[in-house]
């Protein structure tokens, strides 16, 4: 309690600092990975304290530099009726805690060095913290970039250490912003870009997350490597191709447990901005798992429209996804999809079920209530894909066998959720969610109950 009482005040300090200080201060947004920004334009304007912590020029020429920048976090949840009521715990109210700071420095225009210190605190959950609600402290962050091309028009460029990844839409690679604890790996990238078309190629060895303090070990064997491109087409929308590799020496899927090495190719082809908005994607699976050979896919259709110039901004999407589940235990192969490392809100901010042998229908709508308030409703209609697998956790873990059923709808979920910017740096979000439990679920769960989830955010960025 100490702890999280000199947390606040130190919070309390930054947060006045900011306010007394940021008159001229940079419109950058902030980037989902916070490596991602670049204060060097501030180089000839960094007269304000907020500027300065920004762009610290180290030499005369201003090309050695230091930027600062973090975040605080605090979110109350309470989960009632959490896994249907199977665990009988009734409400679950905790209270959630994350802090990072982190340090860019450049040396020059060719070398930078970032680093980056999280902390993720969990206190009250009654089952105890799972590895997305706490992480005490960890170095989330800490890479080396070389840039071996570096024109305004193509660049080359090689990152060596412990970083975030995060491609696309998130379906399969994400920095998993949603829960308390976000991902990172180590290992080696290089990226390249030319004119409208980037390509990351990457090899890495995932962390495993444990909750003391600097505690997470690194798996010391490569278990995931892969290629992302991206295609800007002007005017027309987006193209992302990709191959993604991973190795995993304990995979749990219903037909059992076992090595597994798979091999994923996609592709997606999206558009966001104003009028007419799409999100399209598909992959397909191949490899082994033991002695079974892997054959998996998934597809997804978003389509929408932003109404730009209508009062409020309203925004009506219908999403839909065919996720692929395993059809026999008997067939020597294994068609349940994994989805590697997802976002850990998928379909929802905090969804029941995961993006694995699923089929969902998926209307919502945005609304700009006013310039800094933004609502979204959502209604997500669950059924299982193959009737011989279960259902999964966002994460893509499994969490209850379902070839005992013949019962195919999951459940429906009813989503609502707020946000409200009270400036760059400070933002509040609260949301609701009712997940009516469908006739699986009674099928499986004796006494099933239908859930309700619960919670508010308070989130400072500088």
């Amino acid at each position: 309690m100490l702890k999280s009482a000199h947390s606040i005040s130190v919070l309390k300090i930054i947060i006045l600092l900011i306010f007394i200080y940021s008159e001229n201060v940079s419109a950058q947004s902030f980037k989902l990975l916070r490596y991602d920004e670049n204060y060097e334009y501030l180089k000839d304007s960094a007269d304000t304290f907020y500027n300065k912590v920004k762009f610290l020029s180290l030499d005369e020429e201003k090309d050695v530099y230091l930027s600062f920048g973090g975040e605080a976090r605090f979110e109350y949840v309470d989960f009632n009726n959490e896994d249907w009521g199977r665990l009988n715990i009734g409400h679950n109210n905790f209270f959630l805690q994350r802090y990072d700071v982190h340090a860019d420095l450049h040396l020059g225009k060719n070398i930078r060095v970032f680093s980056q210190l999280r902390s993720a605190l969990q206190n009250g959950r009654k089952n105890g913290s799972r590895g997305i609600d706490e992480d005490q402290l960890n170095i989330q962050n800490l890479f080396l970039d070389v840039k071996v091309i570096n024109q305004p028009e193509q660049k080359l460029t090689f990152r060596l250490g412990r970083q975030e990844l995060d491609y696309g839409s998130g379906r399969l690679i994400s920095v998993r912003e949603g829960p308390n604890v976000r991902l990172s790996f180590t290992g080696a990238k290089a990226m390249y870009s030319y004119k409208n078309v980037s390509v990351d190629a990457f090899a890495m060895m995932a962390d495993s997350i444990n909750t003391g303090v600097f505690d997470n070990t690194i798996s010391k064997q490569l278990n995931l490597w892969g290629i992302y491109s991206k295609i800007i087409i002007p005017k027309a929308g987006n193209v992302d191709l990709y191959y993604i590799g991973i190795r995993r020496d304990e995979s749990v899927f219903e037909v059992g447990t076992a090595k597994e090495k798979r091999h994923t190719i996609g592709g997606r082809l999206w558009k966001y901005g104003g009028g007419f908005i799409y999100n399209l994607e598909a992959a397909y699976q191949f490899g082994t798992f033991g002695n079974e050979d892997i054959s998996a896919w998934t597809g997804s259709v978003d389509i929408g429209y932003l109404f730009e110039n209508v009062k409020f901004k309203p925004s009506i999407n219908l999403r839909n996804d065919y996720i692929s589940g395993d059809k026999s235990k008997e067939d020597g192969k294994l068609n349940t999809f994994n989805p590697l490392y997802p976002k850990g809100g998928y379909f929802g901010f905090s969804p029941q079920v995961g993006p694995v042998n699923l089929i969902d229908i998926h209307p919502y709508a945005t609304l700009d209530l006013t310039s800094k308030l933004k609502m979204q409703i959502d209604v997500v209609f669950n059924w299982r894909y193959a009737l011989n697998d279960g259902v999964y956790r966002p994460s893509g873990i499994l969490n209850r066998p379902g070839s005992s059923s013949h019962k195919r709808y999951i459940g429906t979920a009813y989503l609502t959720n707020f946000t409200y910017s009270f400036s760059k740096y400070i933002s509040l979000m609260s949301g609701l969610q009712y997940f009516q439990k469908g006739e699986f679920i009674e099928d499986i769960i004796p006494n099933a109950k239908s859930g309700i989830f619960y919670n508010i955010r308070l989130g400072f960025k500088f």
